[in-house]
C-alpha cells in the first residue's frame, strides 16, 4: 500500500512563477522522492509568496496542510526552505 503525500511548491517572486524558474526543479525533486519512497501524490499546491509570510498569509500552504489532515497524507517539499526562511 502506498503512503499518500501532498506536494507543496513555492517560489518567492512573480517573475520566478511566470518563468517556471525553480518550479520545474522542485517538481522533479518531489516526484523522484515520492517514487523512491512508494508514495502516491494525492494533491499539489503551488504558491508565489515570500517565505517570510505567516501560514495565514500563504493560502496554498494552508490548503495543502488541510488536505494532509483530511486524507492522512504527508506534506512533501523539495527543500525545507520552501516552507520557511528560518
Amino acid at each position: 500500500m502506498k503512503t499518500k503525500c501532498v506536494a507543496y511548491f513555492r517560489v518567492s517572486t512573480v517573475r520566478q512563477g511566470e518563468s517556471g524558474l525553480g518550479l520545474d526543479v522542485q517538481r522533479e525533486t518531489v516526484s523522484r522522492f515520492s517514487f523512491s519512497h512508494n508514495m502516491e501524490t494525492v494533491g499539489e499546491f503551488t504558491e508565489v509568496e515570500s517565505g517570510k509570510k505567516t501560514d495565514a498569509e500563504r493560502p496554498q500552504l494552508a490548503e495543502a496542510l488541510a488536505t494532509c489532515r483530511k486524507l492522512g497524507a504527508t506534506l512533501v517539499v523539495s527543500k525545507l526552505d520552501r516552507l520557511s526562511r528560518n
